[in-house]
């Protein structure tokens, strides 16, 4: 029987995260516990695609002594993922932040932070 590698694992949990997220967009009425799904949805995607650009037995993207100049390429793992998960993590601060601040500035129009409350877009 295959034995089970981290990467998997960090996969499978990066997709758990991801569906909690969508369970606590989909479900919550308070609007900072859609932010939190929002948020944990946003983390499970960079678990994931961090652990995709795992390869196992690849050094990391750093060029030493530990790595001959002549096979670099063969011997590191690709940096892209991990800088695209870098700046979405960025990203995702700036958006929560965002989002917080609209839920600030809701709350203190309407005492609430319940989205049965909010009607006025309602048809």
């Amino acid at each position: 029987m295959e034995q089970i590698s981290l990467a998997h694992i960090a996969i499978v949990t990066g997709i758990l995260i991801i569906l909690i997220g969508i369970w606590g967009i989909l479900t919550q009425k308070n609007i900072i516990k859609i932010i939190i799904g929002f948020t944990l949805f946003d983390t499970g995607s960079h678990i994931v695609m961090v652990s995709l650009g795992y390869v196992k037995g690849k050094t990391a993207p750093i060029l030493d002594k530990a790595v001959e100049l002549k096979n670099a390429a063969g011997e590191i793992v690709d940096p892209v993922p991990q800088a695209l998960v870098l700046t979405a993590i960025v990203i995702g601060l700036g958006i929560t932040a965002l989002m917080l601040a609209y839920a600030l500035r809701l709350y203190q129009r309407r005492k609430t932070l319940e989205i049965n409350k909010y009607n006025d877009l309602k048809w």
